[in-house]
C-alpha cells in the first residue's frame, strides 16, 4: 500500500506579469519530483491577481501542462498557434527546442483556477520540434465508479481501462482528476517504479490504513507502492493524482529553460537572443 513520504504546502509566488499563485513543486521544500519540475496553483476571483496574465515568454527542454478548473485562458505562440483553454480543458505543450508563447486570461471578472505543471524531457528529446496536445472538458473521458466516484482521465490508463487522450510515452504520465463523495474510498494501483503525488483541491481526505489526513491545498508525495487508497470523511473531496517515470538525468535550470548542463542553458539564452526560437 502506498504511504506518504512528504506533505507540502505551496509558497506564495508571482509569475508572468505579476500573477499571484502558489508554487508547490519548484520551491525549497520540494525542488522537483523527477520528472516533474514545477507545479503552480492559481485560484483567485480578484481580477487584479491574474488579469495581467503571462505575456510572451520562451521555453526550451521540457513540457508545460495547463489544466484549467475554472475560467478561460487564451494562448498564442510565435509559430502561429492560438486557442482558448476553458474550464475543464487541458493543454499539453512540448516546448522542445524552443517556442515563445503567451497565456492571457480571457475574462475580466470571476474565478480563475487551475494548475501549471512542468514535465521534463529526456536529454535526447529536448531539441525536438514543439508540439501541442489540447483537449476540452468534453473530450476528457470520465470514469464513473461505484458510489458516484468520478475520475476524469487526462493521460495514462486507469486500472479499469479508461485511457486519457494525451499521449506521452517518454515519461508515461498518469494524470487523474478525482471527485470523491463524502464517505467513499478510491483505490488505484500505481507503478512502484514511478514518482507520484496527489494535490487536494477540496478536502479533507485520509490516505492509507493509518489514515493520514490531508487538507485542501496540501500536496502529498507518495512513497513507492503498488496501490493508492484514499477516503473522504464527512465532506465531498476533489484531488488530482499525478505519476510519471523518472528520467534520472542531470537537471540544469535557467529561468524558462531546463536542460542537462550549464553550457546548454547558456546556448538556449544565446539562441533566444539571436532570434532562433
Amino acid at each position: 500500500m502506498t504511504t506518504i513520504s512528504q506533505i507540502i504546502r505551496g509558497m506564495p509566488a508571482t509569475d508572468g506579469a505579476g500573477v499571484e499563485l502558489s508554487r508547490v513543486i519548484g520551491q525549497p521544500a520540494l525542488p522537483m519530483l523527477d520528472p516533474f519540475l514545477l507545479l503552480d496553483v492559481f485560484r483567485s476571483d480578484k481580477p487584479d491577481d491574474y488579469i495581467a496574465g503571462f505575456p510572451p515568454h520562451p521555453h526550451r527542454g521540457f513540457e508545460t501542462v495547463t489544466y484549467l478548473l475554472e475560467g478561460r485562458m487564451r494562448h498564442k505562440d510565435n509559430a502561429g498557434h492560438e486557442g482558448v483553454i476553458e474550464s475543464g480543458g487541458i493543454q499539453w505543450m512540448t516546448a522542445g527546442k524552443g517556442i515563445v508563447h503567451s497565456e492571457m486570461p480571457e475574462q475580466q471578472h470571476g474565478l480563475l483556477e487551475g494548475f501549471q505543471l512542468w514535465v521534463n524531457l529526456p536529454a535526447k528529446h529536448k531539441m525536438t520540434e514543439p508540439t501541442y496536445q489540447e483537449f476540452s472538458s468534453e473530450q476528457l473521458p470520465v470514469e464513473r465508479r461505484e458510489g458516484n466516484v468520478e475520475v476524469s482521465v487526462i493521460t495514462g490508463t486507469t486500472s479499469t481501462g479508461t485511457q486519457g487522450p494525451v499521449n506521452q510515452p517518454l515519461t508515461d504520465p498518469l494524470y487523474l482528476d478525482v471527485k470523491l463523495p463524502r464517505g467513499r474510498t478510491f483505490v488505484e494501483p500505481l507503478n512502484p517504479e514511478y514518482n507520484a503525488f496527489i494535490y487536494i483541491i477540496k478536502g479533507p481526505l485520509t490516505v492509507g490504513d493509518n489514515g493520514t489526513r490531508l487538507d485542501r491545498d496540501q500536496l502529498a508525495v507518495l512513497n513507492p507502492g503498488e496501490e493508492l487508497i484514499v477516503s473522504s470523511m464527512d465532506q465531498d473531496v476533489r484531488f488530482i493524482m499525478i505519476a510519471g517515470k523518472p528520467l534520472n538525468e542531470p537537471v540544469e535550470r535557467g529561468g524558462p529553460f531546463v536542460m542537462n548542463s550549464r553550457e546548454e542553458i547558456d546556448q538556449a539564452f544565446a539562441d533566444y537572443r539571436g532570434g532562433k526560437f
